[in-house]
């Protein structure tokens, strides 16, 4: 049997729900207390009567001084508790007043003077009115902490959010011009075949880039077929030099990464790899689970290490005429997505293997999509020959 998830509603949710509550019980109880007293000690009838209409001024005192509170609140310390200090006793004396007023009714036999019954009642009255005012500002301060707090993680996301999307939308624009150059060549040779389908792959690889979020996951197996589609793209420029070999262990398919973190992996490759060499490289995209992590390497068969760029490659930085350029996303770029997504739950290393070449190697936490309760994860699957019909 399925049992529905039940979430709790945070109890200042509402607040002015959670304010008459606060009221009803606080002076509710108060009233039962006076009530309690009133019968183990074996007083009259009127008692209760009396009990009944001080907890009613009181709760309509209360009502007066949370509107002037609400006000005061806002304004500085020094204004906020000077004028409370004078409010309150003001409060407190018309209490009293009230209290011994009905009581010189109720009781119409006695010695207590008027002064007297006000003296009697008005501690009492100062406790409770104090205590009330002492936790509407107790809560309504909490409130407002939890208020900056939530204010402040929003604009925490929502900064992070945007450096994410910064760092991910930072597409080579190398890689742009190279393959419109190229299209323009394929159409001025009357290619139109080639250059339609290069086209059709550019726009569905950049319509993937559109599709999903900045902070949004995919799975390994969606990460890796936009990445072939990024790789036609390339092999139509480099032809025989490019050469790639895809090793993905068949238990990493389902599992999470974000979302177009190994397409600037293969493009570093392609720079520093394959268009240097006339030989071209081998470019090799590698998955497999070690314990509780997913771990990613992508490798070349490139100078590696001893190419005079490997400083630029590092960086992902070229240098014209001794001025740096950017040329887009680079390896730091990657390692700051992986810090925003992963803290310190990640591991970010370039090894030279001993056999040459150049290696990236990511571990990051295994994660699955949650399955919705119609069977599907939260993202709708986008593949590269969905974008191409759409």
């Amino acid at each position: 049997m399925k049992v529905l998830p039940i979430q709790p509603i945070p109890f200042f949710a509402d607040k002015d729900k959670a304010f008459w509550r606060l009221q009803a019980i606080g002076w509710g109880g108060v009233m039962l207390l006076r009530t309690m007293s009133a019968i183990a000690n074996n007083l009259s009838w009127s008692s209760f009567v009396l009990v009944l209409i001080t907890t009613i001024t009181g709760f309509s005192i209360s009502l007066v001084l949370s509107v002037i509170y609400r006000g005061l609140i806002a304004k500085r310390a020094l204004v906020t508790w000077g004028l409370t200090a004078l409010i309150l006793p003001f409060a407190v004396g018309l209490h009293a007043f009230i209290d011994a007023w009905v009581i010189s009714l109720l009781r119409t036999e006695g010695e207590t003077g008027f002064a007297q019954l006000i003296v009697g009642v008005f501690f009492l009255d100062a406790a409770l009115l104090g205590a009330w005012t002492a936790l509407y500002y107790m809560v309504n301060f909490y409130l407002q902490v939890e208020e900056q707090n939530d204010q402040l993680i929003r604009l925490e996301n929502q900064a992070t959010s945007a450096q994410l999307a910064m760092l991910r939308y930072q597409l080579n624009p190398h890689f742009l011009f190279n393959t419109l150059n190229s299209i323009s060549t394929l159409v001025l040779l009357k290619q139109t075949e080639p250059a339609n389908a290069m086209l059709s792959r550019l726009s569905s690889f950049l319509r993937y880039t559109l599709v999903n979020k900045p902070t949004g996951r995919v799975t390994v197996a969606q990460e890796v077929e936009t990445l072939k589609l990024y790789l036609d793209i390339e092999l139509m420029r480099f032809e025989e030099r490019l050469r790639t070999t895809f090793s993905i262990d068949p238990a990493t398919e389902a599992a999470l990464l974000p979302s177009l973190l190994l397409q600037p992996l293969v493009e570093n490759a392609i720079k520093y790899a394959v268009a240097p060499q006339e030989s071209g490289a081998e470019i090799t995209i590698a998955t497999q689970l070690i314990g509780t992590m997913l771990r990613i390497t992508v490798s070349d068969t490139g100078p590696g290490l001893q190419s005079e760029t490997t400083d630029n490659r590092l960086s992902g930085m070229t240098y014209d005429g001794g001025e740096p350029v950017s040329t887009g996303v680079g390896l730091a770029n990657i390692r700051d997505r992986l810090s925003q997504a992963y803290g310190e739950k990640h591991r970010f290393e370039t090894v030279e293997p001993l056999e040459g070449g150049f290696a990236v190697l990511i571990e990051i936490p295994v994660e699955h999509r949650e399955i919705e309760p119609n069977g599907h994860g939260g993202m709708p699957e986008f593949t590269a020959q969905s974008a191409l019909v759409r």
